[in-house]
């Protein structure tokens, strides 16, 4: 069967995921993660594209991207290939590292823009990962409130005030707040890696999986039952990870 032609954006402007093969982890070290973001600002220098915004997950990107001399599937490709092979190097591998085809959402209006970006930002507390926007260093977020790197903030922070500091102070009070925004489209394809569900369990007080496997029956399950309750992991992950019955996790 044929692809679905790629909704275009009349302005130029999409939400893009970026998602590992077969979900694999696309970042070992943070120096991976700082390669990522030198690699696009290397082509937002040269004027490929301008960059609103960026999340950096282990096996996932979320990126707010606008075509300039690239439209939006060269501008991936470029980030892409560039990044890949700098890790094949790297890690002394070969073949593909990016699902091949990545996920494009075109974003036409401002409001559609901010919310957009605010899920991008909020994406690890989302994820459980952080309860702070600043408590997690790889989103673009930083750069709007300190000092821009390779993030184009002047667009977004006009939109809430032409006075700088008072933009600021509205940006801010708008990525923090509660929210029930859902890209559901994105959602799906959003999972936790096994090493982010195990430093999940260590921040629950298992140190590892054969302290949870001793647990008296209850405690053990209660545990099982938060797992299931966190978004991104998945009842067969929890079975691989812990060593539980896949049963015995779905009853839990």
């Amino acid at each position: 069967m044929a692809r679905r032609p790629r909704r275009r954006s009349e302005s130029g402007l999409y939400h893009v995921m970026l998602r590992g093969i077969n979900k694999q982890i696309i970042f070992e070290s943070d120096d991976d993660r700082f390669q990522l973001l030198s690699t696009m600002k290397r082509f937002v220098d040269t004027n490929k594209f301008v960059l609103y915004g960026y999340c950096l997950m282990d096996n996932h990107v979320h990126l707010l991207i606008q075509e300039l001399e690239d439209d939006i599937s060269n501008a991936i490709k470029r980030i892409c290939s560039s990044y890949v092979l700098w890790y094949n190097k790297k890690y002394e591998r070969c073949g593909h590292l990016f699902q091949e085809r990545f996920k494009s959402q075109p974003v036409e209006t401002d409001n559609y823009f901010l919310m957009i970006l605010r899920y991008i930002h909020q994406n690890p507390i989302k994820a459980r990962l952080c309860k702070d926007l600043l408590e997690y260093k790889w989103t673009s977020y930083r750069e709007y409130i300190q000092k821009p790197i390779i993030v184009d903030t002047e667009f977004c922070l006009s939109l809430f005030s032409p006075d700088m500091d008072r933009a600021v102070d509205l940006f801010i009070e708008y990525m923090t707040q509660n929210n029930e925004d859902s890209f559901p489209a994105f959602e799906d394809n959003i999972s936790l890696t096994d090493t982010e569900v195990l430093i999940k369990l260590n921040d629950m007080g298992i140190r590892n999986i054969s302290e949870l496997q001793k647990l008296e029956k209850n405690r053990r399950n209660s545990f099982i039952k938060e797992l299931k309750m966190t978004k991104g992991i998945s009842i067969r992950q929890i079975s691989r990870i812990t060593g539980i019955s896949k049963g015995i996790v779905e009853r839990s």
